[in-house]
């Protein structure tokens, strides 16, 4: 069994946003509280984070998580990336160093924004232990392939990940051929979905849909969701096989033995 959790469903701002008065921001439906974009893959014993959000001690303590083996970044802003102070529990637990894996400019942001947690300087206190893994191609990762997929997101590049017939592509705005023939025959897509009105950096709803039919993925989950989408009211809109996601949803994956694509 190969689950997906999601652990964060929200844009960078988080939902309800800061000194908003919108009905979205003022729902006391939870699938409108959404905390900044984050999952966690599970297969057997291990424990794999895509990305650290800012939120990410509140959703490790809301969904029980008590262990990290690694953490897959897909990019350097500081809402995927500036939880990371809140491994160091999980250092703690583990008495292990935690392997984070990113694009080499992903690393060189770490290592530059954050040297205390890779030993490039001295520091005192209770600190977090990582070490850097630049991610080049497909790499395998306890037991699975782990393949690596390169998507526009304004002006820079962002790292999809795809595990076995899943894939989690957060945070772009295309989804450019090289990709596209990567993500064929995908049972579960968790996809960027912004908003409904355009923008430069991020996949509408209506854009996230049309590449989900284009790669033909069974089920569709939209992420980063802005408070332009409200859980209850727009729903109703998407056709079957798509939903928003939502803070603590489960994605479970039955893959056949022998599976790890």
């Amino acid at each position: 069994m190969l689950t997906l959790t999601i652990l964060g469903s929200g844009t960078s701002t988080g939902v309800p946003v800061v000194g908003c008065d919108c009905p979205v921001c003022r729902s006391s439906h939870p699938h409108n509280q959404r905390t900044r974009c984050s999952a966690l893959l599970q297969w057997g014993d291990y424990r794999v984070l895509i990305d650290t959000s800012p939120d990410l001690r509140i959703q490790c303590l809301r969904q029980g998580v008590r262990r990290v083996d690694a953490v897959l970044y897909t990019h350097g802003h500081a809402d995927h990336l500036h939880g990371i102070d809140d491994l160091r529990p999980f250092n703690a637990l583990t008495g292990e160093t935690i392997p984070v894996y990113g694009s080499p400019a992903v690393i060189e942001r770490l290592r530059t924004s954050f040297p205390y947690a890779f030993h490039l300087e001295e520091a005192a206190g209770f600190c977090p232990n990582l070490r850097t893994v630049e991610v080049c191609g497909r790499f395998e990762l306890f037991g699975r392939q782990v393949e690596p997929v390169i998507l526009p997101h304004g002006a820079s590049q962002v790292l999809g990940y795809r595990v076995g017939d899943l894939a989690y592509l957060t945070d772009c705005h295309a989804v450019p051929a090289a990709a596209v023939a990567q993500l064929q025959g995908l049972k579960v897509l968790v996809i960027d979905g912004l908003r409904f009105r355009p923008h430069a950096s991020h996949l509408t709803i209506d854009q996230a849909i049309r590449v989900a039919e284009d790669l033909g993925a069974e089920r569709v989950v939209l992420t980063h969701l802005s408070h332009d989408v409200d859980a209850c009211r727009h729903a109703d809109q998407l056709p079957a096989h798509v939903e928003f996601a939502f803070d603590g949803l489960t994605l479970p994956l039955a893959e056949p033995e022998g599976s790890g694509r």
